[in-house]
């Protein structure tokens, strides 16, 4: 008896660090409260990271800005962010790559009693835009204004430039006519009831795109995907493993509630609907060249300042190895 128990001691002396050893540590850059933390919560609580060899270590930040910077500055392996800022990374000598997280980007909203119908209703309106002046869902409103009615809404409507939270109040309390907001902060209004005018799928139609174009996705150095090219396959697995989770279980939702910061079954049930509509069905290269061709249309409205010198896409912006 005496020797089994000395063999299990050695065992678990022996072999418990190896496994350790085995999973591939991968630090992800993130906003506490942002969309991605429910994703990469669910892939640690039900340990679809473990299953695949990894560990996802979340490292919280502050801002997208400080986690680009992290990103940058090794500190992180990856973080969420849009393809364009990848392009324009590789123009200027950075390699970094990506891989798909998500096609929902923003949404127009009204009021629930919004007299606005269309378009050309926005012609000298308050619209609150969540980013700045170079939030890509407010250049693919500007590119469509230009396209359907020959004008830029830059200068023939009044944008009001600010955080999501301060605009979705500012429109509660008629102090703007529109908000283009992020999808979630979307959701928590459509809950409330305001009502969605123009998605920026719509958009992205209306200009020609026929295809669904994932603009937020995981990027990351190339050096590192190279030298960690199965652990970067496992956690493109986990993270789809854990999309599909969120896409079909309410109880799910109702266990990040604390984390969404809301209770509220309606506001749930939205959130989740939204997060389900903006899961990349597809990946292939008739996707990727939907992105070059939404690129062109970016670099024509957002110019130097959007883009630098990357005014040819790169197609090695999208790393090679992933598709479905």
């Amino acid at each position: 008896m005496l020797l089994r128990i000395t063999w299990f001691i050695l065992a678990l002396i022996v072999f418990v660090p190896a496994r350790a050893q085995e999973a591939q540590s991968i630090r992800v850059g993130l906003l506490r409260f942002g969309t991605v933390a429910w994703e990469i919560e669910t892939i640690r609580y039900h340990g679809l990271d473990r299953s695949h060899g990894i560990a996802v270590v979340p490292v919280e930040f502050a801002s997208n800005e400080a986690a680009k910077v992290a990103v940058q500055a090794g500190a992180v392996d990856m973080i969420v962010t849009d393809w364009p800022w990848v392009a324009r990374q590789r123009s200027e000598g950075e390699a970094f790559s990506f891989v798909p997280y998500s096609k929902a980007v923003g949404t127009l909203m009204i009021p629930a009693d919004s007299s606005l119908r269309s378009l050309g209703d926005l012609l000298g309106k308050r619209i609150g835009v969540a980013g700045g002046p170079l939030d890509k869902s407010w250049l693919l409103l500007r590119a469509h204004a230009q396209k359907e009615l020959g004008i830029d809404l830059a200068k023939e409507a009044e944008p009001v430039f600010g955080a999501p939270p301060l605009l979705n109040e500012e429109l509660a309390r008629g102090r703007i006519d529109a908000v283009l907001t992020y999808w979630h902060y979307a959701a928590r209004l459509e809950a409330g009831g305001a009502k969605p005018l123009l998605t920026v799928a719509d958009m992205i139609r209306r200009l020609g795109i026929d295809h669904d174009v994932p603009m937020l996705g995981y990027a990351f150095r190339e050096q590192w995907a190279r030298n960690e090219s199965v652990a970067l396959q496992g956690f493109v697995a986990a993270s789809r493993e854990a999309k599909a989770l969120l896409a079909t279980s309410q109880e799910e939702w109702a266990r990040l509630a604390p984390q969404i910061g809301t209770d509220e079954p309606a506001v749930l049930a939205t959130l989740q609907a939204g997060f389900r509509a903006g899961t990349p069905e597809h990946w292939t290269p008739a996707e990727r060249q939907a992105a070059a061709d939404l690129y062109a249309i970016l670099v024509r409205v957002g110019g130097d300042k959007l883009v630098g010198r990357a005014k040819v896409f790169d197609a090695k912006t999208f790393w090679p190895s992933v598709a479905y």
